[in-house]
């Protein structure tokens, strides 16, 4: 019995022991969308450290506290490094912040809003500036062809 209760414990201080969140060398570029999602995520962590320590901290949940502190720390950093980038608007120019739509060789249109690294989600049609996509639409203008994973797309709209 003495084993399994030590296994157990074992795993909760493996589970506490989280390594923190990988944050990026680039540059934090954000759109006002991706800052507000940054201060919402930073004011859900900081509520999340403080229901951990009210419920006991470390001796209660091990792993509520990492997590909190890992999260807290996590967006800490990304709004204190976050720069507000809303550049002027230009005509049909691929910036960060706007939406692009891009035609593929097999006819396939599709739209991706180019925004911060933190509030990229493909699949909600939004991309990170670093990215391979963005960066290779980045400061083009409709009716320009670009390559992406070795495949043209033209650049048919910005908005």
């Amino acid at each position: 019995m003495a084993v399994a209760f030590t296994k157990e414990e074992d795993y909760e201080a493996q589970a506490a022991d989280l390594p923190d969140r990988p944050v990026s060398a680039h540059a934090n570029l954000v759109t006002a969308s991706g800052l507000a999602a940054i201060e919402a995520e930073l004011t859900a962590a900081r509520a999340a450290y403080a229901a951990a320590q009210a419920e006991g901290g470390i001796s209660a949940d091990r792993t509520a506290m990492a997590r909190a502190t890992r999260d807290l720390r996590y967006w800490s950093s990304r709004r204190a490094s976050a720069q507000l980038t809303e550049p002027e608007p230009e005509p049909g120019k691929a910036q960060f912040g706007r939406t692009v739509e891009i035609e593929r060789e097999d006819g396939r249109t599709q739209r991706f809003r180019i925004v911060g690294e933190d509030e990229a989600d493909p699949a909600k049609g939004s991309v990170s500036y670093v990215s391979p996509l963005a960066r290779a639409l980045l400061g083009r203008v409709v009716g320009d062809v670009a390559e992406v994973n070795g495949a043209e797309v033209e650049i048919i709209a910005v908005d």
